[in-house]
């Protein structure tokens, strides 16, 4: 069973009064006045009802009835069917809230299929602003995109926060493995939000050439706004995305640095190593006549030049920068 989340009248800017599903239809048909419901997870029952009252096309409660994969914006009629989604955190993982809303002459209903933010702020919002309600439909529609955009702003900034955390540890300590999967876990989020939020775009484009019966052309700038608003967050989101991919490559390309470093003074020493083994395994084979072999300071003299030899491998390779 679908919760009803505040179904109320307004009329000239102000609340007329609370009233139920039942009643919405008779009130949406009284001259200036229209209805504003929220739902939240609506059953099949509810959908139908609400269509037998405001002529709702069949295709928009099909569609309602339906997951979708993206926003959409389609017109029936002089109705419109409008998806958005809503993100949110979710036990540490980001989700979407699918939301239809249904808006034409007379009424506007939303019906989330989620616990997303509650559109009982943007109530609030609009009944504290009488002047731009008296608009109707069309300033609660805009009220409502507005509301959804401003929740990608701070996702977005706290996948920035953790991007630049995991960032100052990349530069200043190793990449481990955990890094590299939180990086793309942040990396494949703002990706997600991008796909969510790009089709906004084309909504509020659509909005604003779209001539109905209750879009008044003095909000299509407000459309606009909507609009740019969606065109800035995509640019954060453009930017976050870049950033998270050039943290891995930076990374990558230090660790990899790293690694050289380590693989020189290993060849280094690995060099320095050779050489009294190499002088050693001569004099190590059982020849009889071999160099000053039976010198009273020969082997005094094999050890003093395996020192010099070491030390002057050692003091090259030092110059060099392998040690």
């Amino acid at each position: 069973m679908g919760r009803v989340v505040a179904a109320a009248v307004y009329s000239a800017g102000k609340k007329v009064t609370n009233i139920t599903l039942d009643e919405g239809a008779a009130w949406a048909a009284k001259p200036g006045h229209f209805v504003w419901i929220g739902l939240e997870e609506p059953n099949e029952e509810e959908l139908y009802n609400l269509q037998r009252q405001f002529n709702l096309h069949e295709l928009a409660i099909e569609d309602a009835l339906e997951k979708h994969s993206r926003p959409k914006l389609e017109t029936f009629g002089d109705a419109l069917f409008i998806v958005i989604y809503s993100p949110i955190m979710e036990d540490g993982k980001l989700q979407f809230i699918e939301t239809h809303i249904f808006a034409g002459r007379g009424y506007i209903i939303t019906a989330r299929n989620g616990h997303s933010a509650s559109y009982a702020h943007v109530r609030q919002r609009c009944e504290a602003r009488p002047l731009l309600l008296e608009h109707g439909e069309d300033f609660v529609l805009y009220a409502i995109l507005d509301f959804v955009i401003e929740n990608y702003q701070p996702m977005g900034e706290a996948i920035h926060a953790q991007i630049d955390e995991l960032e100052r540890n990349v530069m200043c300590g190793s990449l481990n493995e955990r890094d590299i999967q939180n990086l793309h876990s942040l990396r494949r989020d703002v990706l997600r939000l991008r796909r969510y939020a790009a089709p906004m775009v084309e909504i509020g484009e659509e909005l604003q050439k779209l001539n109905f019966p209750f879009i008044d052309k003095n909000m299509r700038p407000y459309f606009r706004d909507v609009q740019i608003h969606v065109t800035r967050q995509m640019e954060d989101l453009t930017t976050l995305a870049d950033i998270a991919s050039q943290t891995i490559e930076v990374g990558v390309l230090l660790e990899a640095s790293r690694q050289s470093v380590v693989q020189r003074k290993f060849a280094a020493w690995a060099a320095i190593l050779a050489f009294p083994t190499a002088v050693a395994g001569i004099y190590g084979m059982n020849f009889q006549n071999m160099p000053e072999l039976n010198w009273h300071y020969g082997y005094f003299a094999v050890l003093g030049f395996i020192s010099v030899g070491c030390v002057g491998l050692w003091a090259s390779f030092k110059r060099s920068g392998w040690l």
